[in-house]
């Protein structure tokens, strides 16, 4: 049965975003806030709108019960959990499901299964999925580390369990400095995710991050071809571009064939992304784990094979299957995402919450400008600081790049530091253009060219 009445549990560009695909489809909208975010723009376009606490997300975002009871309050019948917060969150997906809602995403057996890492090598290596090499399950001391270490060799990367964005990860050149370490990731790990579980991949030298987006109904997958995600700061992604500027003839087919069996195996059904690590040196992809959201990036799939990836979600959610087959879906031109985060590029990325006093928002054939911002928006310093995703499109990657260099020059964002300037001396470097970068790459040449991100006192521009 098609939902009625959709609960947006999160905030800022993807709210924005998930609003404006429910109302295309019919789906009546209610906002769910905290007290900080009532003047948001999610706010202002969802057909109503209820506060759910105080401004820290531990008070609103993430407290499950006020979400249940705002859903039972304006008489939702579907949750959509957009990305971070409780997206990933098995006990929220169980929660709604419990209640006798709509979780607009994978099970909860699901999202449990592929959100413990090791429990995810372990099936993406029943599905015959090429993990990293390394521990094959948990790793609970020093001394249970110590066969793998023989067989990979150093360096290594000590992973959290559980969680995500490059938090609880460690990398350790000799023994010494694992046995240092391990106790470090274990207990970031334990805060960040209440979850203290280790485990350990050998260190792939100058590897690309590449992911392959797929959609499931809960009985068949597709997949929405791959995208590039190696332009990195601290593990956290900053440009991303579909498709994938790195794959060896052949491995885009075998990359992408992986990451179906593997959705296949679960029963995935929502949106989700397989990620990977594709090295260069040899050609061979690794599986490292899978989101079961929607993904900040999920843009530049969109422009190339014209699917809108939320509206699908909302489809496949109120019971429909899936609207193409995999021979429908074809791959056309080249898309680029930056994303534009009030941070001072500048002052080693000092978070830059304050008023917009302007806006100008670029425009013109293939740009869009996925925010949260209008002329007059006070930033709140309590959340992410992302406050929209720059996305071009054209017919191939040199004209997507100077497609992108165009509508940053235009883009403004008065009042507040942003990290387009960035994004502006990324487009002009010629080592990006020839695309030789890898996810290790942006950290050294944001050593050399600080002087190229200077930005004024009063924008962004």
């Amino acid at each position: 049965m098609a939902l009625r009445t959709l609960l947006i549990a999160n905030r800022g560009e993807i709210a924005v975003r998930i609003i404006r695909a429910a109302r295309e489809l019919g789906i009546r909208t209610v906002q769910a806030h905290s007290a900080a975010d009532a003047d948001s723009l999610a706010v202002q376009l969802a057909d109503a709108a209820v506060e759910i606490g105080p401004p820290p997300a531990s008070k609103s975002y993430l407290d499950i019960g006020a979400i249940l009871s705002a859903a039972e309050a304006s008489g939702a019948d579907a949750i959509h959990p957009g990305y971070g917060f409780l997206a990933e969150n098995p006990a929220f997906a169980a929660a709604i499901e419990q209640a006798g809602l709509t979780f607009v995403g994978p099970t909860a057996e699901t999202i449990r299964m592929m959100g413990d890492k090791v429990a995810a090598r372990e099936a993406a290596a029943r599905a015959g999925v090429p993990t990293v090499p390394g521990s094959q399950g948990r790793l609970d001391s020093v001394e249970a580390a110590r066969e793998v270490l023989e067989q990979t060799g150093y360096p290594v990367l000590i992973k959290a369990a559980a969680g995500g964005g490059g938090r609880g990860i460690r990398i350790a050149h000799d023994h010494h400095e694992f046995e240092r370490l391990f106790h470090q990731a274990g207990a970031e790990a334990k805060a960040a995710f209440g979850d203290g579980g280790l485990y350990v991949e050998k260190v792939i030298h100058r590897a690309r991050h590449v992911e392959v987006q797929v959609l499931g109904d809960g009985e068949r997958v597709v997949h929405c071809f791959e995208r590039e995600c190696s332009l990195q700061r601290r593990r956290q992604k900053v440009w991303e571009e579909a498709p994938s500027v790195s794959l060896a003839p052949g491995v885009r087919e075998r990359l992408c064939a992986a990451a179906v069996r593997l959705a296949e195996a679960v029963n995935y059904r929502g949106a989700g992304t397989v990620e990977f690590l594709y090295d260069d040196e040899s050609g061979e992809f690794y599986f490292i784990e899978m989101n079961t959201r929607i993904q900040v990036e999920h843009p530049v799939t969109e422009f190339v094979t014209g699917l809108d990836l939320i509206a699908e979600m909302l489809r496949i959610a109120g019971g429909a299957p899936l609207s193409a087959s995999q021979e429908q879906i074809a791959l056309a031109g080249h898309a680029i995402e930056v994303r534009i985060n009030a941070e001072d590029p500048a002052s080693d990325f000092m978070p830059f919450p304050g008023l917009v006093s302007d806006l100008r928002i670029p425009g013109g054939p293939g740009v869009r400008f996925d925010s949260l911002l209008y002329p007059g928006y006070a930033i709140p310093p309590f959340y992410d600081s992302l406050l929209g995703k720059l996305i071009v499109w054209a017919e191939d990657r040199p004209r997507a790049l100077a497609r992108l260099g165009r509508a940053l020059a235009e883009l403004r964002v008065e009042g507040v530091k942003t990290t387009a300037p960035l994004h502006s001396a990324l487009a002009a470097d010629e080592e990006v253009k020839a695309a030789r970068f890898h996810t290790r790459w942006l950290e050294g040449w944001l050593e050399h060219n600080a002087a190229k991100l200077k930005t004024t006192e009063e924008g962004a521009g």
